[in-house]
């Protein structure tokens, strides 16, 4: 008998290769499959189509508009000439009435026809169309809009129909998979997959709801589809992406379904959503401001206005206080307040912890209705007629007129920055315009009280600056350095 040894070399490639034909398998085992999932609730995500009503403007602009040409041009301009040989008519065809359409996507939540959607996507609509995954289409009915929190309820008049299971966004954890499914650019009951990128997240027009951040494929007319987490639960509702572009940049958004829940349950009782009403204006806690305000590390909401007629003021809030715990949430962000405070029961009284001055303080409050939003003014100061420059900060300062105290809602004190150079305040962020109401935490009067305020100020001393700029009242850290 011959036996033929190979070399050790040939040997290592076969097990090398082995190896490999064991591990890859197991690998693939552990990517999630939803094949399953898509397969049983992929029927109760439905297709929704709108017919946008008409707009006033545009309404208005049709009845005045000329029979030729561009509305507001000369009868003989050239460009009027332009328009009739570019369309080859005479340009009325841009007037003509063309219905809005768009498309988006929602879910059946109940057997008998209700169904969760995004605001933004019925939101004017003339009629809507529901289109279920067997091809069935129904008119639909809005039961209730609640547009803070981007979301609709619809009603479509069918019975044993196929629905989601509802589940948490308060067991999610960053890095979980999440499916979901929608109709991105009209094309109905597409899957996409991703994970948790974070929750809590607050964005800048909608600091109710705490979102979900994930990196699904979330693009135009996935807006209100489902997020099912891998128990084949929906734990969201898709409803916005960050991008540059129009299209998937890896941010997206979705409504936590314990959110949802409760809107949807408010549109079927009341026909609409009430919440919790504080009456503050607030900001984050930076380092520096920390320093400014002697803590030990950034955390909390920062009063930076306190409304009128408001629970808070009410209660004895001042600005400058510092929300830390509301209830039983600690608050370490300020965006950690506006949910817990909107989920707060009318009527009922909170116990609020704040920092003033240094000191821990409990302040109880009566929370209110949160009233419609009002359109903040935004007017500029424009000034009166005594100014004063302070070279250690690199400022200029400028009382404020009676016309800017209407206009800003300041009834008394502040100073218009009416010029800055490099120095501590332009490093601090204090731009030209912006009115200064406080300065380490005192009020300013006029310009002679700010000259006093800031002749005090030492080198290498950390003060907050509260200014009012356009209308906003925002907290900035001063630094003033040794070298002034």
């Amino acid at each position: 008998m011959k036996v033929i040894k190979y070399p050790t070399f040939f040997c290592l490639l076969a097990l090398l290769w082995l190896g490999n034909s064991l591990i890859t398998p197991l690998q693939a085992r552990e990517l999630p499959n939803f094949v399953g999932l898509v397969e049983k609730y992929g029927p109760a995500v439905v297709n929704i189509s709108t017919i946008a009503k008409r707009t006033e403007e545009e309404e208005v602009f049709k009845e005045d508009a000329p029979s030729q040409g561009i509305p507001g041009l000369p009868e003989d301009s050239p460009f009027n000439d332009f328009f009739r040989r570019f369309f080859d008519h005479d340009g009325s065809d841009l007037l003509e009435e063309r219905p809005s359409t768009s498309l988006g996507s929602g879910f059946i939540i109940s057997a008998d026809g209700y169904i969760v959607s995004n605001n933004h996507v019925t939101k004017d609509a003339e009629e809507i169309v529901v289109r279920l995954s067997d091809r069935r289409e129904f008119n639909a009915e809005v039961v209730g809009t609640d547009e803070r929190s981007d979301l609709a309820l619809l009603k479509i008049e069918a019975t044993d129909l196929p629905t989601v299971v509802l589940g948490s966004a308060k067991d999610l954890r960053v890095g979980e998979w999440v499916l979901a499914i929608g109709s991105p650019f009209g094309f109905e009951h597409s899957a996409t997959a991703g994970i948790v990128s974070a929750k809590g997240r607050s964005l800048p027009s909608d600091s109710y709801v705490p979102f979900i951040q994930t990196d699904v494929a979330i693009n135009p007319c996935n807006s209100g589809g489902p997020l099912f987490n891998m128990d084949g639960k929906v734990v969201g509702v898709n409803s916005q992406i960050y991008s540059r572009t129009g299209g998937f940049m890896g941010l997206s958004f979705a409504i936590p379904v314990d959110v949802m829940t409760n809107v949807v349950e408010q549109l079927k009782t009341n026909g609409k959503v009430v919440r919790g009403w504080l009456g503050v204006l607030i900001q984050d806690v930076t380092r520096e401001l920390a320093e400014s305000f002697d803590m030990e590390k950034p955390q909390g909401a920062l009063i930076a206005k306190v409304l009128p007629d408001s629970p808070a003021e009410a209660a004895g809030f001042k600005v400058g206080d510092i929300i830390v715990k509301f209830g039983d949430h600690e608050v370490d962000r300020s965006a950690d307040l506006p949910p817990i405070v909107g989920a707060t029961a009318v009527g009922s009284k909170v116990e609020v912890a704040i920092v003033r001055e240094g000191e821990e303080k409990i302040l109880s409050v009566n929370i209110a209705e949160l009233p419609p939003e009002e359109d903040l003014k935004v007017a500029v100061g424009k000034g009166g007629s005594k100014s004063l420059t302070n070279k250690t900060l690199g400022i200029s300062v400028i009382d404020l007129s009676d016309e800017d105290r209407e206009n800003l809602d300041i009834p008394e004190g502040g100073v218009i920055v009416s010029d800055i150079k490099s120095g501590p305040a332009r490093n601090a962020g204090i731009r030209k315009g912006d009115i200064i109401v406080m300065l380490d935490n005192v009020k300013i009067k006029d310009v002679s009280h700010f000259k006093t305020l800031a002749d005090d100020l030492e080198p290498g001393q950390s003060v907050a600056v509260l200014i009012n700029r356009r209308g906003s009242p925002l907290f900035l850290a001063l630094k003033i350095t040794d070298t002034q």
